[in-house]
C-alpha cells in the first residue's frame, strides 16, 4: 500500500471536482480525502501503487466538463493503512493560488428539470448545479464556498441541504443551490418600483409583445430588452438610451431560431451554444436586416446570442406556450429579443436593484428583478470568427472572466490599468494574467469608479498585492492617473507604457513569445513616445522595449479630436494635401464649418497630425459617401467594410500596391485616397481601399522581416477587428509566423495584458 499527496491546480472549484474525486476514489477502492483550499484542490489517496497511478491520470483525463485542470502534482507521504473510506473534508483557507470559475449557462440536466412539470424546480428561475450557473459574479472571496458568496443570505431547505451534502448528487456543494422554497425569487415592477401582479415571466413577455422595454436582471448585470421585430420598440430604446445607431445584440431561443437570422456553419453554431454563451458576430441572412429594421443599421453582420440564464430560457418557453419537456428547444421559435446592456449614457452596466430603478428611469417601462445580489459586474462577451474559423474576442467578459491567461514566465504581481477606450484592467499572479470584465470608455465618473471597483475586487478575490503598476503613456487618462496614485500610495514602481507597444506585447504574451518580433499596430490613436498621435506603427518589440521602424503618413486632424467623430474633416484634409482645397467648401457645403476647416488647413491652425490607420479609414468612408459623421466610435470603418463586401470583383496585387507609396520608413496611402475621391462605384472603391492597403502592408512587413532577420509578426490594434483587412493581409504573409489576438481582444480591451507583460519584463523577469 502507498499513500500520496496530490495537488490539482486550475479552475477546479465550483465545478463539481470534489464529488468527481470522491466517486472516482470509491470506484477504485482508495482511502483518503479531498478538500478545497486556497491553491485549488488537495487530495490524499492511499492504495496499491498501480491503482494510484491510474487514479492520478484519471484526475486529469476524466475531469468534469466545466473544470480546467492545469496541473496535477504528486508527492509521497506516510501510508496510514486506514483500511478504506474516502471523505470530502471542509475547505481550508490560506494564500490564494487558485481562481474563481466563470459563470456558465444553464446545463442540459437543469434545463430538463426546469421544463418538467413534475420536478420541484419546474420553472424555477434560479435552477443550477455544479456544472452551471453563477460563479464569479456572486463570489466575494476564495475559497469558493457558499459563505463567501451572495447566496450566504439564503438558508437551504432540508431537501436542498440534503442534495448539497450528498457527494453522489450533482448539486453536492453547488454553492448557488436553491429551490422555490428557500432561494431567490423574481419580482416584476413598473418604472416607479410598484409591483406588477401575476406571474413575473408571463407578465414580462406580455409587456415585450406590447412593445415595452423591460430591464431584466442577469448574471453580471441588467439587460434592456425589447421585441427586435418591432421597429417602434427598437427606435424607442435607441432614443431613450441615447444610442443613435450603434448596433444592438439580439437573443434567439436556440440554434434553429438563430439560423433564420444569421449565416452560421457548424463552428459558429457550436460557439453560440457553448457554455459561455457569448454574443457572436455573424453575417446576416439575406432579407434579415429588413425584418429587424433599426437593430444593426447599415451593417452586414448581426451580434446574436442564445439564452444563458433560466430567466431567459423561461421567457422563450413562455412564448412557445409552456410546452413540457425540451423538444421545443430544437424547433425554430418566432421570438427574437434585443438584449443590450442596461447602462444609461455609456455608463457601466447596472447591477443593483435600487440602481436599476434609479438609473434606468425614463428608459425601462418595467424591471424584472430578483433578490440575489450581483457581487461583480460582468457584461456579455462578444466574439467573431476569423477566416480560419478561430474565435476572436471583441469584448472579453462573462463566461471567460476571470479565467487566467498563461504568461510566458512568472514574474512579480503587476496591476495594469489599460487605456481610455474599452477599458479593462489586468492583474498578474505568478505566470497567470487575469483580465477584468469589460469596463468601457472612461469618459464618465461612473466608468472611472467601475475601474477602481474592478481593481479592488480582483485584488481581493485573487488575494494578490501588486508589486508594480503599469499604465498608458498618456498622462490625462483616468486609468493612468489612478495607476500613478495607486503606485504612490503603496510605494510601488510605476511603468508608463506606450500604447502600441502594449498592443503588440499583449499578443506576444498570449503566444508565449519572449524574444524579439515585428509588430504591426493599427488603430485610431495612441500617444506616441514623441508626444504625437500614433496609430499606424511598424515596431520591433523585444520584451520591455521597442523600436519604431516605420509608420503611416500622418493625416491632419482639423479641429483635433473632433475630426475622429466627423470623418468629413479628414476627407477635407486629404483634399487639401492633394492641392484641391478649393473643393472643400463646395463639397461639404452642408456642414457649417466647411469654410472654417478649409482655412484651418490652409493656415495649419489646430490641425495636429496623426499616423492612425483608423483616421485613413474615416477619410476613405467620407470620400466614398459612406459616412460623414460618426454616431459611435468605429462606425465609418465598419460601414466601409460592409460596403466592400458588396463588390464581387478582383484586383491585381501589383496595381493595387502601386496606390500606396513607400517614402523611406513611411507608408503613404494618399495616392489611394486620391483614386477614391471621384470613384463612380462606391462598393468597388471600398473593396479597392481594403485590398490595396493589405497588399502594401504585407510588402512593408516582408521588407522589414528581411532587413531585421525576424520571421515572427504580431498584428494588433482595433483595425484588426476588420475581418476583410485581416484576411487579405494574413493571406499575403506566407513564410512568416503571423500572430493575432485570440484570448484577449486586439483592440484596447486587451491592452492591459500587454502593459502587464511589459512591466514584468522591465522588472527583470525576462
Amino acid at each position: 500500500m502507498q499513500r500520496c499527496a496530490i495537488r490539482v491546480r486550475g479552475a477546479v472549484q465550483g465545478v463539481g471536482y470534489r464529488p468527481f474525486v470522491y466517486r472516482l476514489a470509491q470506484e477504485m477502492s482508495l482511502a483518503g480525502w479531498v478538500l478545497n483550499d486556497a491553491e485549488g484542490v488537495a487530495i490524499e489517496a492511499e492504495g496499491a501503487a498501480d491503482t494510484l497511478k491510474r487514479f492520478v491520470q484519471r484526475l486529469h483525463s476524466e475531469a468534469p466538463p466545466r473544470a480546467r485542470v492545469e496541473a496535477v502534482e504528486t508527492s509521497p507521504c506516510i501510508a496510514l493503512h486506514s483500511g478504506g473510506g474516502f471523505a470530502i473534508r471542509p475547505s481550508r483557507g490560506g494564500v490564494v493560488k487558485t481562481g474563481v470559475a466563470p459563470d456558465m449557462a444553464t446545463c442540459d440536466d437543469c434545463l430538463a428539470e426546469l421544463f418538467d412539470p413534475a420536478d420541484r424546480r419546474h420553472r424555477y428561475a434560479f435552477i443550477n448545479c455544479t456544472q452551471c450557473g453563477p460563479r464569479y459574479t456572486i463570489t466575494r472571496a476564495l475559497p469558493y464556498d457558499r459563505a463567501q458568496t451572495s447566496m450566504a443570505a439564503f438558508v437551504q431547505c432540508p431537501q436542498c441541504a440534503a442534495e448539497y451534502a450528498d457527494p453522489g448528487h450533482r448539486r453536492f456543494h453547488a454553492e448557488p443551490n436553491a429551490c422555490p422554497a428557500c432561494g431567490p425569487a423574481l419580482r416584476l415592477v413598473d418604472a416607479q418600483g410598484r409591483a406588477i401582479p401575476g406571474d413575473p415571466i408571463t407578465a414580462t413577455l406580455a409587456l415585450l409583445r406590447a412593445g415595452a422595454i423591460v430591464a431584466i436582471k442577469g448574471l453580471g448585470g441588467f439587460h434592456l430588452a425589447c421585441d427586435a421585430r418591432q421597429p417602434a420598440a427598437v427606435a424607442a430604446l435607441r432614443q431613450r438610451k441615447a444610442r443613435e445607431e450603434k448596433p444592438f445584440a439580439v437573443m434567439a431561443a436556440n440554434t434553429a431560431s438563430a439560423a433564420r437570422w444569421v449565416q452560421a456553419d457548424t463552428t459558429a453554431l457550436a460557439l453560440l451554444a457553448a457554455p459561455e454563451r457569448p454574443v457572436v458576430l455573424l453575417p446576416m441572412q439575406p432579407g434579415a436586416a429588413e425584418q429587424i429594421a433599426g437593430v444593426a443599421p447599415g451593417l452586414a453582420q448581426l451580434g446574436l446570442m442564445l439564452p444563458s440564464t433560466p430567466i431567459q430560457h423561461l421567457l422563450f418557453h413562455e412564448a412557445a406556450g409552456r410546452p413540457a419537456g425540451r423538444a421545443w428547444q430544437d424547433e425554430a421559435q418566432e421570438l427574437l429579443l434585443v438584449m443590450t446592456s442596461a447602462n444609461p449614457g455609456g455608463e457601466p452596466i447596472v447591477t443593483a436593484n435600487d440602481d436599476a430603478l434609479l438609473r434606468l428611469q425614463g428608459i425601462a417601462d418595467a424591471v424584472l428583478l430578483h433578490d440575489r445580489d450581483i457581487v461583480a459586474r460582468c457584461d456579455d462577451s462578444v466574439l467573431r470568427l476569423t477566416a480560419a474559423g478561430a474565435p476572436q474576442f471583441i469584448r472579453r467578459a462573462r463566461g471567460w472572466t476571470p479565467r487566467p491567461l498563461r504568461l510566458p514566465r512568472a514574474g512579480p504581481a503587476v496591476l495594469a490599468t489599460g487605456a481610455w477606450l474599452k477599458n479593462t484592467v489586468c492583474l498578474t499572479r505568478g505566470d497567470e494574467a487575469f483580465l477584468s470584465p469589460h469596463i468601457g470608455d472612461l469618459d464618465n465618473a461612473a466608468s472611472c469608479a467601475a475601474l477602481e471597483d474592478a481593481v479592488a475586487h480582483l485584488c481581493r478575490v485573487l488575494d494578490v498585492r501588486p508589486q508594480a503598476v503599469a499604465h498608458d503613456l498618456h498622462p490625462d487618462f483616468h486609468a493612468a492617473r489612478f495607476a500613478a496614485a495607486y503606485a504612490r500610495e503603496h510605494g510601488l514602481p510605476a511603468h508608463a507604457v506606450q500604447h502600441h507597444h502594449a498592443h503588440i506585447a499583449a499578443i506576444a504574451a498570449e503566444h508565449g513569445v519572449t524574444g524579439p518580433l515585428l509588430g504591426l499596430a493599427l488603430d485610431g490613436v495612441g500617444l506616441g513616445s514623441d508626444g504625437a498621435a500614433w496609430g499606424g506603427e511598424l515596431l520591433r518589440v523585444d520584451g520591455g522595449g521597442f523600436t519604431r521602424l516605420g509608420h503611416l503618413r500622418p493625416i491632419a486632424l482639423p479641429g483635433g479630436d473632433i475630426a475622429a467623430r466627423q470623418p468629413w474633416r479628414l476627407a477635407a484634409a486629404v483634399l487639401h494635401t492633394l492641392g484641391r482645397s478649393d473643393e472643400i467648401a463646395r463639397r461639404w457645403a452642408h456642414h457649417p464649418a466647411a469654410a472654417t476647416v478649409a482655412r484651418m488647413l490652409a493656415q495649419g491652425l489646430r490641425c495636429p497630425p496623426s499616423s492612425g490607420m483608423g483616421r485613413w479609414f474615416d477619410a476613405a468612408a467620407a470620400l466614398l459617401g459612406v459616412r460623414e459623421l460618426q454616431a459611435y466610435e468605429g462606425q465609418a470603418p465598419m460601414l466601409l467594410e460592409a460596403l466592400a463586401g458588396q463588390y464581387a470583383g478582383a484586383f491585381d496585387d501589383d496595381e493595387a500596391a502601386a496606390l500606396v507609396a513607400v517614402d523611406g520608413s513611411t507608408l503613404n496611402p494618399l495616392p489611394l485616397l486620391a483614386r477614391l475621391i471621384d470613384a463612380p462605384d462606391a462598393p468597388q472603391g471600398a473593396a479597392l481601399f481594403h485590398h490595396a492597403l493589405a497588399v502594401a502592408l504585407a510588402r512593408w512587413l516582408r521588407q522589414a522581416a528581411e532587413s531585421s532577420g525576424l520571421d515572427t509578426v504580431a498584428l494588433g490594434g482595433g483595425c484588426f477587428l476588420n475581418a476583410r483587412l485581416s484576411r487579405l493581409l494574413a493571406d499575403r504573409l506566407p513564410g512568416l509566423r503571423v500572430l493575432q489576438a485570440g484570448q484577449a481582444p486586439p483592440n484596447d480591451g486587451g491592452i492591459a495584458l500587454g502593459q502587464a507583460w511589459i512591466a514584468i519584463c522591465r522588472e527583470g523577469e525576462c
